[in-house]
């Protein structure tokens, strides 16, 4: 049974967003691409599974083995994705608890651009 088989208000599943298994966020970009260039015919299945669970509930070592091997990488590259992913989240996270920041990094990186 996959996560997205249980009801959203089990206990186990607090703050699990289906929309999720279907949101192009960069971990799952990685593995798809990843996936596909070492020749897997379900990459897109196996992205809507694994990248998922990256936000919800992180990735388990044998996840990491399991997806360094799938993807013809190293345990370091799968976790770079990984975090990578978490970073652009949770400024998703911050830019929805204060909209206004968005219009803060806006005039940052039109500053940064002049320099």
């Amino acid at each position: 049974m996959t996560v997205a088989d249980h009801a959203p208000d089990d206990a186990e599943y607090d703050d699990y967003d289906p929309a999720w298994q279907d949101q192009v966020t960069p971990f799952r970009r990685w593995l798809t691409e990843k996936l596909t260039n070492a020749g897997s015919a379900s990459a897109d299945d196996m992205a809507s599974m694994y990248a998922p669970a990256n936000r919800y509930r992180g990735l388990q070592e044998s996840d990491l083995d399991l997806l360094a091997i799938l993807t013809n990488t190293t345990i370091d590259a799968v976790l770079t994705a990984h975090k990578a992913d978490l970073t652009e989240w949770a400024q998703e996270q911050q830019l929805r608890d204060h909209p206004d920041l968005a219009v803060l990094d806006a005039d940052l990186d039109r500053i940064h651009r002049r320099t």
